[in-house]
C-alpha cells in the first residue's frame, strides 16, 4: 500500500501545491501518494494561484491540474504524514487531531531544514512573483531531504 503523505498551507493555492508537486515529482509514483489541502475553505475545487503554476512551470513542474481541497479530521486516518507550512497551519491541524497518534503525524516542512526552530514557509500571496521564487527553493530544499527520508525508511 502506498505511502500517503499531506501538505497543508491555510487556502491551498500557493504554498502546499508547490510542496505537492516538489515532493510528488522526487518519489516514485507507485509507493507514494502525496496531496495538499487548506486550513480555509476559500479555494476548495480552485486551481493553484497562477504565480505559483508559472513557478512550478519554470521549474519543470506541472501542478496546474491539482484543485482545492479543504482539511478534514478524517484525513488523519487517510494520511501517514501531514507536513504544513507554518506554526498558524501546525495549530489549526493540531487542534482536530482525536489522539496523540494524529498529533504525532503533523511537522512542520521546513523541520526537514531547520529542526525545532519552528521556522515558517512565508506566505507569498499578497507579495510579487519573486516571493513565490523563494518559497519554491525553501520547499524545494526541504523536500529533496525528506523525500530522502521517507525513501529510506519505506523503500530501502
Amino acid at each position: 500500500m502506498p505511502v500517503k503523505i499531506l501538505m497543508v498551507c491555510l487556502g491551498n493555492i500557493c504554498r502546499s501545491p508547490l510542496a505537492e508537486g516538489i515532493l510528488r515529482s522526487k518519489l516514485p509514483e507507485n509507493k507514494f501518494i502525496v496531496d495538499s489541502a487548506g486550513t480555509g475553505n476559500w479555494h476548495i475545487g480552485s486551481k493553484p494561484d497562477e504565480r505559483s503554476i508559472y513557478t512550478a512551470k519554470k521549474n519543470g513542474l506541472d501542478i496546474s491540474n491539482q484543485l482545492g481541497k479543504h482539511f478534514i479530521p478524517l484525513f488523519f486516518d487517510t494520511y501517514d504524514y501531514i507536513f504544513v507550512m507554518d506554526n498558524s497551519n501546525y495549530d489549526n491541524v493540531i487542534s482536530q487531531a482525536k489522539s496523540l497518534e494524529h498529533k504525532n503525524k503533523v511537522h512542520l516542512i521546513l523541520d526537514q531544514i531547520f529542526l525545532g526552530e519552528n521556522v515558517d514557509v512565508p506566505d507569498p500571496f499578497y507579495g510579487l512573483q519573486n516571493g513565490f521564487d523563494i518559497v519554491f527553493d525553501m520547499l524545494d530544499e526541504s523536500c529533496t531531504i525528506l523525500a530522502k527520508k521517507l525513501l529510506d525508511k519505506h523503500i530501502r
